[in-house]
């Protein structure tokens, strides 16, 4: 079997130290792995399998020094703007964490149990992009349910936890509960976030555009349509809450006719990497404390409308540092080597 030599760019932040977890979980045909990041890292490690791997500055030329096959970038989209083209150049296939390449016509944005295919396009550019963390939990729900029903229009409510946003924000949370048990909470001046997250909840995640939706939700709305193929219509509102793992999200979803809550509930249950939990009567139900660390997608909640036989509501949550960065990435690097022996 060919094993590869891995590049993993931003090592030491969230996500990347995130990658580092799932590959530790999975076998992954490996020569060896690179951590890469910024010079003000250099002398630091990252530890993988119990040992500790030095990280290596991020260079343009040390893709072509490693002789790095597969690069995995993580270190924010002006990062990947520079130096995925020289990973690309080197000979490596690069999967982007970050926006940056996302809506790019020549790269495939990839969610493997939805569009696992789209991995054959990379040649085009040399580049995957893996989704907005909200996105992929939520085509991972929808991908069963399309193929039976026809999906029409989403209508998505999340509540995006504080790592979203990376290891200050969530930084920022912990300091000002702190604050708020020593009686200083009100002395607090917000730098993450544009107010207060402890005991709060803010409607805003990125910054608002011309049409009064944020740059968040119009990434629901753009990378949906891309991933599934489909000129379907989203209306997103992303709400960052005051937890540190695991984004949740109420979906009402319009299909072209009817559907039962039943059938669409065993469907689910079916769906790869999908964990349906939905006893309400015994209070069972997907909650960010119960998906963190974990792989899969959880969904509960799982109703038909009071009004429209065509309607569905879902409740669906993830560890938005796994499913919805690290762990998604990790199977589009698991995918793609599966495909270099086709």
């Amino acid at each position: 079997m060919k094993r590869y030599n891995v590049a993993i760019v931003g090592a030491n932040g969230a996500v990347g130290e995130e990658i580092l977890r799932v590959f530790e979980e999975i076998d992954f045909p490996f020569a060896k792995i690179v951590p890469l990041a910024s010079a003000r890292s250099v002398g630091q490690t990252v530890t993988f399998n119990d040992e500790e791997l030095p990280i290596q500055e991020l260079t343009h030329t040390i893709f072509e020094e490693e002789n790095i096959e597969i690069a995995l970038f993580s270190a924010g989209g002006s990062v990947s703007a520079e130096f995925a083209p020289s990973a690309v150049e080197a000979g490596a296939v690069v999967i982007d964490n970050t926006s940056h390449f996302r809506m790019f016509e020549d790269v495939p944005l990839v969610v493997p149990e939805v569009n696992a295919e789209d991995i054959k396009e990379w040649k085009n550019r040399g580049i995957i992009a893996n989704p907005n963390c909200s996105t992929i939990q939520m085509v991972q729900a929808l991908k069963p349910l399309d193929d039976a029903y026809d999906l029409q229009r989403i209508d998505v409510s999340t509540y995006q936890a504080t790592s979203g946003a990376g290891k200050t924000a969530m930084e920022e949370l912990v300091e000002q509960m702190q604050a708020f048990f020593a009686f200083k909470l009100d002395d607090i001046t917000p730098s993450k976030f544009p107010h207060r997250i402890a005991l709060n909840a803010i409607p805003q995640i990125d910054s608002f555009t011309d049409n009064g939706y944020t740059k968040e939700e119009l990434k629901m709305v753009n990378e949906t349509q891309k991933i599934m193929h489909k000129d379907i219509e989203v209306s997103a509102t992303c709400v960052r809450i005051p937890t540190l793992r695991g984004h949740a999200e109420t979906l009402t979803l319009t299909f072209d006719g009817a559907v039962d809550a039943n059938e669409a509930r065993e469907l689910l249950r079916k769906a790869p990497n999908i964990i349906v939990l939905d006893e309400p009567r015994e209070s069972i139900y997907p909650m960010p404390s119960l998906c963190m660390d974990q792989n899969e997608t959880f969904v509960g909640r799982i109703r038909s409308d009071i009004y429209r036989e065509n309607v569905l509501h879902l409740w669906v949550v993830a560890d938005n540092l796994r499913v919805g960065a690290a762990t998604n990435a990790v199977r589009i690097a698991q995918k793609w080597v599966e495909m270099q022996g086709e």
